[in-house]
């Protein structure tokens, strides 16, 4: 009545579709057919009214599932994404197949089929195998039909913008909006090679005996409570010799009024094992754990160093676009969520619904059907009420998560960049940043724990009110009908207690599970993500003999309405300097960004020697290029350690020469450590001068043929820049190097100097020969910079680092003049 009418040429064809309305078409008919074969071909002139009754009711539920699938086929729900299949029709599948398979339970029973016994019909043979081919079509064809709609073949995935007024990028988000366990088996692909440690047999055995642990538990779910039942009817029987026991078993191992110490040792063995009260987890959990945690291990590090791994081989766009501290949260809970989920569904959920189904059989078998279908009732309705609950609470559990994120990110980000809020005296206002973070948190929080209390509310109802039940009719046949001793009543306390126990439990668990899966899938997300510059398959590495550089018809843009480089072309020979200048956003940073790979152009080329980069392995091309960037950013680890990773298995010998010839080397001998000194994160201990020298002296130990400067001095005061001047020549000397920079100064001795504007080359040529133009842009720019650095009397524009190495007064001149 509600939904969106779905138009016909986006509902995509499904023979399994086809299959599963043609089986629901034969099971509604099937009744009729019943009816018709019993009352003619077998020669029954009248069917019992109940039977009458069932097959009326089973054509109307078939026929109103007919119904179902055919709206969920053709319409869009208001109130929900498509997900699959709704719960109603999900519901009724499952309680179908359960019926059939419920005949399973009476094989043994006289009244099952082809059993010997005394009848009026004569036909009694006939008649069973007319019934016997409907039931086992019945069961055939109710669990093809649950199996097929798992995966809703009829229910259309993709989402339509016209009828529900959502853009594009909202209808590709929400385009595979899938159940959690949905995405848990689509995924299973990518977490096997995780969970099934391949090539290691001493962790594959730990597995197996894991399982078989697992198995032997489910027999001491059955055996600890019948042995407590035996134990309370030899006892009884022990005092007064006039209780008789329902069930034989364990009859050689008593004896009138005897004292029962067998049946007590086995079972406090078999407690001893299974754990629980006293016990506390038990002899098999106990090896089950510490077996377990070699998986674990092995889990967890296999999964981060994919992650970490991946993480690097992505591109420079992608790290430019997120926190740092929200993908490493996202990887830490993603890696703990795959054990939480192999602990929760293997160790807890699969046992607990072994545990139900083994008890619904023991019940019926040993006690009578009513016993089962008490329970079985009871675990059903939990379990769904459970399930849809949970379900409707994930989106305010995904709401805090994402809550969580922010905060990590507010915290993370703010002391990354501590010195800028000292700067700005912005303490205050940081921690107010954070408490706001933490205020939307703690909200969403409070939401979620009052949904989970409502959840447990409803499922202590439910529990109490199937173990009332139970309990009373189970004193009821003891104490009037006699058909059952009071071991059985203790039997069956013992075993509700011991199956709700971890019931209990259950919803905890499909919580954790719930959000274990979100944090799962966002870390199978990060690996899902492609990089923007991948190697191509048959790339090989570059061998670098000369070093020269050519850019032809190379144009490129972050965005495509904003174009950067246009149509650049130009030539670096063998060790030949060439330098690159311009106003800022000309692209002259995003040369070498495209030089060193980090993106690849969208037309023209760049070659190395004749080959062109975009054919070769990214590693090997950057394993051939030095770069001394503009922002040096060191890790928190000390000196050594920093320069070293210019080439990791240089000796402390190469480490210190390079230093030296970094002119760092004697400085490093001032630190309180010397080469030993931690840098501190990101290198904020040392100077900008000092990190420069640093870079400089790990791109000495690289030895590359190819040298990148970009804009290495500029943050750096102009004394400071002309003493690492020399370093910088040094580190040149010899190579092709391509300088980008904005002081002109430190480029005049480059070989070429090429001028960008607007992404385009405007004029190209040595320090003299564009100087030699007074109507050039670079002697513009020369002329500019020549005025402010050159009178120091009569600034115009003047670096705050020579300010300060000038008189007080030349502060106040300088501001004075400006204002002027």
């Amino acid at each position: 009545r509600y939904g969106f009418k779905i138009e016909r040429e986006y509902i995509d064809g499904s023979v399994l579709y086809a299959i599963q309305v043609i089986l629901t078409i034969l099971l509604a008919c099937e009744p009729i057919l019943f009816y018709a074969t019993e009352t003619t071909a077998l020669g029954k002139t009248k069917l019992p009214n109940y039977t009458i009754f069932r097959c009326v009711l089973r054509t109307i539920a078939w026929l109103f599932s007919l119904l179902i699938l055919r709206v969920e086929r053709t319409k869009t729900m208001p109130t929900a994404q498509t997900r699959g299949h709704g719960l109603t029709i999900l519901t009724f599948w499952c309680i179908a197949v359960i019926i059939e398979l419920f005949a399973l339970i009476s094989y043994r029973s006289p009244l099952w089929f082809f059993q010997p016994i005394v009848r009026r019909d004569s036909s009694i043979e006939e008649i069973d195998v007319v019934r016997f081919s409907y039931w086992i079509f019945r069961a055939i064809a109710t669990i093809l039909i649950f199996c097929i709609g798992l995966r809703a073949p009829g229910v259309p995935r993709r989402r339509y913008a016209v009828m529900l007024n959502r853009s594009h990028s909202q209808i590709e988000e929400e385009k595979m909006k899938e159940s959690v366990w949905t995405k848990f088996f689509r995924h299973f692909k990518t977490l096997a090679p995780f969970i099934w440690p391949r090539g290691h047999w001493g962790l594959q055995i730990n597995i197996i005996i894991c399982i078989f642990i697992l198995v032997v538990g489910r027999l001491l779910s059955i055996e600890v409570p019948r042995y407590t039942k035996l134990i309370t009817d030899e006892l009884i029987q022990s005092s007064n010799g006039t209780t008789d026991t329902f069930l034989n078993f364990g009859a050689k191992l008593r004896a009138p009024n005897s004292w029962p110490w067998k049946l007590v040792t086995i079972l406090m063995i078999f407690r001893f094992l299974q754990g629980a009260g006293p016990f506390g987890s038990g002899m098999l959990g106990i090896i089950r754990s510490t077996l377990w945690t070699k998986i674990e291990q092995y889990t967890t590090q296999s999964l981060k160093l994919r992650v970490f791994s991946h993480l690097h081989h992505l591109s420079l766009s992608w790290h430019l676009t997120r926190k740092t501290g929200e993908v490493l949260r996202i990887v830490d809970r993603g890696t703990d969520s795959v054990d939480s989920l192999l602990n929760y569904i293997l160790f807890s959920i699969v046992p607990t619904i072994a545990d139900i189904m083994i008890a619904i059989v023991y019940f019926v078998v040993q006690f009578n059907i009513w016993f089962g279908i008490i329970v079985f009732a009871t675990m059903l309705v939990y379990l769904l009420l459970t399930i849809v609950i949970t379900e409707w609470r994930t989106k305010y559990k995904k709401e805090m998560n994402t809550l969580d994120n922010a905060m990590s990110g507010t915290a993370v980000d703010s002391l990354l960049n501590f010195e800028t809020v000292k700067y700005y005296g912005a303490e205050q206002y940081e921690v107010t940043q954070y408490k706001d973070t933490i205020q939307k948190y703690q909200k969403a929080e409070w939401i979620n724990q009052l949904t989970l209390q409502l959840l447990n509310f409803v499922q202590s109802v439910l529990i109490g009110i199937g173990l009332t039940i139970g309990s009373l009719y189970c004193a009821w046949l003891v104490s009037i009908k006699h058909e059952l001793t009071v071991g059985d009543y203790v039997l069956f306390g013992t075993y509700i207690l011991q199956l709700y126990a971890p019931l209990n439990y259950f919803g905890t668990y499909y919580r954790l599970i719930q959000q274990a899966f979100i944090d799962m899938e966002n870390m199978l997300d990060l690996l899902d993500i492609k990089s923007d510059v991948e190697d191509s398959p048959f790339a090989k590495d570059i061998v670098i003999n000369n070093g020269m550089i050519e850019f032809e018809n190379v144009c490129f843009h972050y965005q495509s309405e904003r174009p950067i480089l246009k149509n650049i072309s130009f030539s670096v020979l063998p060790g030949q300097t060439i330098a690159i200048v311009g106003p800022s956003g000309a692209g002259k940073s995003t040369i070498v960004r495209l030089l060193f790979r980090f993106y690849d152009v969208q037309s023209g080329s760049i070659k190395i020697d004749g080959t062109d980069i975009s054919t070769v392995t990214q590693n090997s091309l950057r394993r051939s290029i030095g770069v001394v960037p503009q922002d040096t950013v060191l890790f928190n680890k000390d000196v050594l350690y920093n320069i070293r990773y210019g080439r990791v298995t240089a000796t402390d010998r190469e480490v210190e020469n390079a230093a030296r010839t970094a002119e760092m080397h004697d400085r490093i001998h001032t630190f309180p450590e010397g080469y030993k000194t931690i840098v501190g994160e990101r290198g904020l201990k040392l100077s900008g001068g000092e990190k420069q020298r640093v870079a400089i002296a790990r791109t000495l130990l690289k030895a590359p043929t190819i040298v990148l400067l970009d804009e290495a001095t500029s943050a750096l005061d102009t004394f400071t820049e002309r003493q690492i001047q020399s370093a910088l020549r040094t580190i040149c000397e010899g190579r092709t190097t391509l300088i980008v920079a904005h002081r002109l100064s430190t480029i005049s001795h480059a070989d070429v100097i090429i001028v960008l504007s607007e992404g385009a080359i405007v004029e190209r040529g040595s320090h003299d020969e564009l100087l030699a133009k007074p109507d050039s842009v670079y002697a513009a720019m020369w002329k500019e910079q020549s005025t402010s650095y050159s009178d120091a009397d009569k600034p115009t524009t003047i670096n705050d680092d020579i300010i300060n190495l000038k008189s007080p007064n030349s502060a106040e001149h300088h501001h004075h003049h400006r204002r002027t």
